[in-house]
């Protein structure tokens, strides 16, 4: 008969006639079970066997085929296929004890229009260390994802806002509101100011009132990262890049502060070769990964930070001009805590009680006299120096107060003064300097005006002529 005769050309009534000529024959619905890769037992209402395919055979070392018609009990231990039966309730994942493996099994009551018509039982998996190795797995996607998240959650976290700005000094002032103009604009932010003074504080606060507050912080130390790995830290790379490159690639800080802001410390540190490809990223917003081809589009704001002085690096040819120029937009200078006495017990006082917090202590007051050391203590390394001395004074304090004595010996230690100089003629200092380097050379020389030339680098007939005049002039040369 021709196979259109067989099968009707509606597909539902080709997959109803295919279904029925399976399961309507059992050879054929024993055949379709040893396919599976797992154990399958069908029993009857009273828990006989009617069916158990050829791979749960194997695992019980039975003749699958032997054991129809045997109670379920006499072909697999501990067997509960019958009170599943019984019951009518299905037992799943449940572990049992079968030939001294456990192994997890499903059993499941098979009713149509309210009978029982059997029990299904199924082996999920041969031994239980299968679902431990599945948990494993599952333990490890979830720390990746973990991993991933915490990050995310880093890149898009900002520490400190404007309120972290501690102070009551008028430049501190005029900071804040510096800060909130920056923020009002997608400009790039060029932060000057001495190692300590708090540059990271003040890229977040801005970033923090920004627009982009919502999305990714990522923050970048140029002078932490080896010239050679700068350009996949910043641009990424594609799989396979380059030796030791990992197999998936990598993302780099561009891309990811894409939406958001990234912050570049320390820029003055930027190695020379990679200046002019971060001019082109800030004029284009688009790079090329490592070893990519394809050109990135990343809408990201810049805020840079250094401690040194960058246009006397372009003078001496160490930085781009271009580049600075284009850092150099919206410049921010934080001026040395040294010049804002007013600011230090304020700092003092909101680091006391974080730190406070932090450990679960009382917050420590401060001594009259203490508040005068801290105040006279020039603090070249600003704000983190302050907090650093505050950290070890408290980890050290017996009491509340913060007594002179807590504080360590280097705020006590006289710091070398420069002895003023009274203003003068550029032409009296030059003349006093002249008489100075010759008597000096004279004594070295034990009069000898010929050794006296060679060491002031001049000839001799020279020499007897300024000596001539400066004897003239009444300058003593003893």
């Amino acid at each position: 008969m021709p196979e259109s005769a067989i099968y009707d050309n509606s597909p539902k009534l080709k997959a109803d006639q295919i279904l029925a000529q399976l399961f309507q024959d059992p050879a054929a619905v024993e055949l379709f079970l040893n396919h599976f890769p797992n154990g399958v037992i069908i029993t009857d209402p009273e828990g006989r066997v009617i069916l158990l395919n050829q791979p749960y055979g194997r695992f019980l070392g039975l003749d699958h085929k032997a054991q129809i018609g045997r109670h379920a009990t006499e072909v697999i231990e501990n067997s509960r296929m019958h009170i599943v039966a019984k019951t009518g309730l299905a037992e799943i994942n449940y572990i049992m004890v079968i030939r001294g493996q456990n192994i997890v099994v499903q059993r499941i009551p098979i009713f149509k229009d309210g009978r029982l018509l059997a029990v299904l039982g199924l082996v999920m998996f041969e031994c239980i260390q299968d679902v431990h190795k599945l948990a494993d797995k599952l333990k490890y996607l979830e720390t990746k994802v973990e991993i991933y998240e915490k990050e995310l959650r880093f890149l898009q976290k900002t520490n400190y806002t404007v309120d972290s700005i501690i102070g009551e000094s008028d430049a501190l002032a005029q900071l804040k509101k510096l800060v909130y103009r920056a923020a009002a604009h997608d400009l790039t932010v060029l932060i000057t100011g001495e190692s300590g003074c708090g540059k990271e504080l003040y890229a977040q606060a801005i970033h923090h009132v920004s627009l982009r507050r919502s999305k990714p912080f990522v923050r970048i130390n140029t002078s932490a990262i080896p010239a050679d790995l700068m350009e996949s830290e910043l641009f990424g790379y594609e799989k396979g890049a380059f030796t030791g490159a990992r197999s998936s690639g990598k993302r780099g800080k561009i891309r990811m502060a894409h939406q958001g802001t990234l912050f570049l410390d320390e820029i003055g540190d930027l190695p020379e070769s990679m200046q002019p490809k971060l001019l082109r990223v800030l004029e284009e917003k688009e790079f090329e990964m490592v070893g990519g081809i394809v050109p990135i589009k990343s809408d990201f704001r810049l805020i840079a930070a250094t401690n040194r002085n960058l246009e006397t690096m372009v003078e001496e040819k160490r930085f781009r001009p271009d580049l600075y120029y284009r850092l150099n937009v919206f410049h921010l200078h934080i001026p040395p805590l040294r010049e804002r006495p007013e600011d230090i017990l304020p700092q003092a006082r909101h680091f006391l009680k974080d730190l406070a917090e932090e450990w679960s202590v009382p917050m420590p007051s401060l001594d009259p006299e203490t508040e005068q050391i801290l105040k006279s203590y020039s603090w070249p390394g600003n704000s983190r120096e302050l907090k650093h001395i505050l950290q070890r004074t408290m980890a050290t304090l017996e009491g509340t107060t913060i007594f002179p004595r807590d504080l360590p010996r280097q705020l006590f230690l006289k710091e070398p003064k420069i002895k003023p100089v009274a203003p003068t003629t550029l032409k009296k200092a030059v003349h006093e300097a002249e008489i100075r380097a010759i008597r000096a050379a004279l004594n070295c020389s034990g009069n000898n005006k010929v050794q006296a030339a060679k060491m002031l680098g001049i000839h001799r007939t020279l020499l007897y002529r300024k000596l001539s005049q400066l004897v003239s002039q009444g300058a003593c040369l003893e």
